[in-house]
């Protein structure tokens, strides 16, 4: 099947090309006032391939300071946000791989969450959906030992495996 310019044969798509708020809606994806500009401007999308490719350039291209910008919007593994807007309950969803969290691994995770953050200046961040309460603290633990150049890299991985879940979610709510 072709896709068409507007994305109309995907009603997901086509309901993302024609929003008159895109931009305040891509913030929950990703906090970046610059991505967001960028993704909305982009449109119509013919596919989501295409809105993805665009949404993970227009991320790669980001400085550093854009990127903290995204981080800064972005609790603590562990300790989930209690808002009730889009990205409070998205992350809420993500991190469910801690609701079976014994006390015990919440509070390591509390301690290497401090540790990174003494190291880096800003918060752990990982790709949360899919992974257990053990995975995470594992890669807290391991990353923090990353010099910042590694740590940058592995920050904007898994910060691209969040936003390409979100946006999904943003298109099929």
């Amino acid at each position: 099947m072709t896709a068409s310019p507007d994305g109309v044969d995907d009603p997901g798509l086509a309901r993302f090309n024609a929003l008159g708020d895109a931009e305040e809606r891509l913030l929950a994806c990703c906090a970046s006032p610059d991505w967001a500009r960028a993704v909305a401007a982009g449109r119509p999308y013919p596919d989501r391939a295409a809105l993805h490719r665009h949404a993970g350039a227009a991320l790669d291209g980001l400085g550093w300071p854009e990127i903290r910008t995204a981080l800064d919007a972005h609790p603590r593994i562990g300790e989930r946000p209690t808002g009730g807007g889009v990205e409070a309950a998205w992350s809420r969803r993500e991190q469910s791989g801690m609701d079976a969290a014994t006390a015990a691994v919440r509070a390591d995770l509390a301690e290497a969450n401090r540790a990174y953050e003494e190291r880096f200046g800003h918060v752990f961040l990982i790709c949360a959906t899919g992974r257990t309460d053990t995975e995470m603290l594992a890669a807290a633990r391991r990353r923090r030992h990353n010099d910042e150049s590694t740590e940058r890299a592995e920050v904007r991985v898994e910060l691209a495996r969040i936003v390409a879940l979100r946006l999904e979610r943003l298109l099929d709510p």
